[in-house]
């Protein structure tokens, strides 16, 4: 016969079968639903569509095709080009959903009381604007071991970002590595989002066929956009920064006022611009660019144009979009319908980098004072010692 204490005992022994058993699941579903390790102590990648179609194009398109990881033993991939590598390591899915991450870089983050005030609003704005989303502010303590662990099958890499003479250059490289390995939104820390990612593109466009997005800028330092990872355009800037850096360090020229490139060639917009139309011209990817009637899309194509223009999976937007008010190539006021992101330019770029550059010039030149000086003083001690 069970009695009254045995019935409370099996009571309590069930509903203890009964926790553990929800406990565990939980858990479960926690490895299941975020298998991938997360930046900066953020929760799991959360991601939105956020694309859409634009007027036809007259340069005929066929979707990139999308990135499949083969099977390669790590010797046979160590001995792969690094743009193969590149594309194996971060494979490109066009039909994937934009990761739901906003990147920045500053000297601080927000949680500094040296972050400055005057960029407060501006850094709160994207966060108002995008609530779902991870928004990172990366400094350079948090950049490195971010890297390390990201490329840390490319020591190459590694070493180009941290030979980078400038903290100009590296906030650039940066950039594209993290777009490349994590996609999302890049902007500079003195930007106001005027308008959220979603309505950056029409409403009719396929969201699933977008894949990369981009502005015609005016005197923009560090082009804004949003991409989906390991995007073939953000795999060749990678793969360019790095080459021209190696190579510039194996000639000794690899420091300011000596590159044989300017910032803005070397990882500015410049650079961000060839791998752009290297891509929109490849006809691995683009129908209209094979021989023998293909034709090569230039910044005319684009020049002009008040609305999105699709081409392929990339989005082109106008020079309102990125840079409104400017006063310049038609741009129109920051009230203006395809008005999304306010460029108040308070970070001086260009003073920021030749400040930098400077000061390396100036160590430069005391660097071969010094050893000049050194040099004169040992042969003057020689000279004593022979005439005695």
């Amino acid at each position: 016969m069970i009695t009254f204490r045995r019935s409370i005992a099996a009571t309590l022994l069930l509903l203890a079968s009964f926790y553990f058993l929800l406990s565990s699941r939980s858990h479960s579903c926690f490895r299941l639903c975020h298998p991938h390790p997360l930046p900066i102590r953020k929760a799991a990648q959360k991601s939105v569509a956020a694309s859409s179609e634009s007027p036809p194009s007259t340069h005929n398109e066929s979707l990139p095709p999308t990135s499949a990881a083969s099977s390669l033993s790590p010797e046979d991939l160590a001995r792969k080009p690094l743009r193969e590598r590149l594309r194996y390591q971060f494979p490109y899915d066009v039909h994937a959903k934009f990761p739901a991450y906003i990147w920045q870089t500053w000297k601080y983050t927000p949680a500094s009381g040296k972050f400055g005030d005057k960029f407060r609003p501006m850094e709160a704005s994207w966060t108002e604007l995008h609530p779902s989303f991870v928004h990172e502010v990366i400094t350079d303590d948090d950049a490195d071991p971010l890297l390390r662990y990201l490329y840390a099958p490319f020591p190459e890499i590694l070493d180009a970002y941290r030979s980078l003479p400038l903290p100009v250059l590296r906030a650039d490289f940066f950039r594209y590595l993290i777009l490349l390995a994590r996609g999302g939104i890049y902007t500079d820390i003195d930007t106001y989002a005027l308008k959220p990612t979603i309505e950056w593109l029409p409403p009719h466009v396929d969201r699933s066929a977008i894949g990369l997005i981009v502005g015609i800028e005016a005197d923009a330092p560090r082009p804004r956009g949003l991409a989906k990872p390991g995007h073939p355009v953000l795999r060749d800037i990678v793969a360019t920064i790095t080459e021209d850096t190696l190579r510039m360090k194996r000639a000794g020229i690899l420091r300011p006022g000596i590159m044989d490139r300017s910032i803005v060639e070397f990882t500015g917009p410049a650079v961000w611009t060839d791998c752009v139309f290297r891509y929109l011209n490849d006809p691995e990817y683009f129908e209209a660019a094979r021989p023998p009637h293909g034709r090569n899309l230039t910044a005319k194509d684009f020049a002009g144009i008040t609305v999105q223009r699709k081409v392929g999976d990339v989005v082109v937007l106008p020079i309102t979009s990125f840079s409104p008010g400017v006063g310049q190539m038609g741009a129109q006021d920051a009230g203006d319908p395809m008005a999304f992101v306010l460029h108040q330019f308070e970070g001086s770029w260009k003073g920021e980098a030749e400040e930098d550059e400077d000061k390396e010039l100036h160590q430069n030149a005391a660097d071969i004072i010094a050893q000049s000086a050194l040099d004169i003083i040992r042969r003057t001690k020689n000279g004593q010692r022979k005439t005695e």
